[in-house]
């Protein structure tokens, strides 16, 4: 059971309305974590609004494939059921069973990359972040690490709160 409600977005203020019509816009959809953070405006957009920017460049510089492995990896590192379930959705959708798919050499490593940052981001080893360094530039790598420590706290924000992974609402 969620520990905060779902905002009633046609009895919410203007703000959040505004918030929604304009993230709609973009052309997401509003979730039950989203309808639990427009509790405040400012907590949406720092969450969403930033992991969707950060998504995008992301995909832009590694590939959505890429970037989709890498975020289920997170999310099923932390045994984040909400965003475990949406990953393994989007990955149906496309044909994929993570459990037995053929990875390139470099998802394989961004799945190792980020099961280690999910797992223990002090313990992230010498030997792994060299490994991603003779892959990636220093920008993708910051990129890379910025958009796992977003997973990171959208999984632990539906975890703390105990968000409800029903139905995606358009």
């Amino acid at each position: 059971m969620p520990r905060i409600t779902e905002i009633d977005i046609e009895k919410a203020p203007q703000e959040v309305k505004k918030a929604v019509e304009e993230h709609i816009a973009k052309g997401h959809r509003i979730t039950s974590e989203k309808r639990t953070l427009l509790h405040n405006v400012p907590a949406f957009l720092a969450l969403e609004e930033s992991s969707y920017m950060l998504d995008a460049e992301l995909q832009r510089l590694i590939g959505k494939r890429a970037a989709d492995f890498y975020e289920y990896a997170i999310s099923v590192q932390n045994e984040c059921f909400v965003c475990t379930a949406y990953f393994t959705n989007l990955l149906k959708k496309n044909g994929i069973d993570f459990n037995t798919f053929d990875f390139t050499e470099q998802e394989r490593l961004l799945i190792e990359y980020g099961q280690a940052i999910a797992k223990d981001p002090k313990g992230v080893s010498d030997e792994l972040f060299a490994r991603m360094k003779n892959e990636f530039t220093e920008e993708e790598l910051v990129v890379i690490t910025t958009m796992g420590v977003l997973m990171i706290a959208n999984n632990n924000l539906n975890d703390i709160l105990q968000v409800s992974p029903e139905e995606i609402i358009d």
